[in-house]
């Protein structure tokens, strides 16, 4: 890979979520060498089959230089990959949450991806309504911030209900994609995804304030088994 000079978050990680579909000059090989030439000690990146017609396969990668995330993007382009969608974000600390220690801290910051176990994923993204009901009221901008710090709370709360079947992975788009956040879940069974969703839609701070943008499901596997199944051999 070509070096750049590092362009990096000031604290946290670059991540970027890319949905393609196959085309006829897939090049099975030329997929893996892009793969390979971005995965180092810093960076990771995540592949799945992804169930449905929108995209065939999707990748998550993160990691500190935006660059080298950027590069994967071009050599899967290069690769024979059509980018259907796509989601830029970065990991980040809730400001809801900011007296949370450095051992919650961190890997919320730099998570190590994927949790053992959990091969059902979904990502989508979500913002915060500026007047979902029409009047003003559902206006989350004007919630004085002890007010919404207190509705994020009780929607961790029902979050925390799924710790152990679910591992979600929220990080921040405001300014740098369509959307406020990026949200990855990742779970055992893929109804762990349906359940947890239905769940935390009932909390005020989504049923009332929450926006979703487009769902992408599929079965996170090693590159090698996810070509296969979708049909690049």
């Amino acid at each position: 890979m070509s070096q750049h000079p590092e362009v990096t978050t000031s604290i946290g990680w670059g991540v970027l979520h890319l949905f393609c579909k196959l085309t006829p000059a897939a090049d099975r090989s030329g997929l893996l060498a892009a793969l390979e030439d971005t995965v180092d000690s810093d960076h990771q990146v995540l592949t799945v089959a992804v169930l449905g017609h929108k995209a065939d396969v999707g990748f998550m990668a993160l990691g500190p230089d935006l660059w080298r995330l950027r590069s994967l993007q071009t050599q899967l382009q290069q690769a024979g990959l059509e980018v259907a969608d796509s989601y830029v974000s970065m990991t980040e600390v809730s400001e809801y949450a900011p007296d949370l220690p450095p051992e919650m801290k961190t890997p919320r910051l730099y998570p190590q991806l994927p949790p053992e176990g959990k091969r059902a994923f979904c990502f989508y993204p979500m913002s915060k309504s500026r007047d979902a009901t029409g009047d003003g009221s559902g206006n989350w901008f004007t919630l004085p911030y002890d007010t919404r710090r207190e509705l994020m709370y009780d929607h961790g709360k029902s979050g925390r209900r799924f710790r152990g079947r679910i591992l979600q992975v929220v990080t921040g788009s405001t300014g740098v994609d369509d959307f406020e956040w990026g949200v990855t879940l990742f779970g055992e069974h893929l109804d762990d995804l349906k359940d947890v969703v239905y769940t935390m839609r009932y909390d005020e701070a989504s049923a009332i304030y929450g926006e979703f943008g487009t769902f992408y499901t599929g079965l996170l596997a090693d590159p090698p088994t996810v070509l296969d199944r979708i049909g690049l051999h």
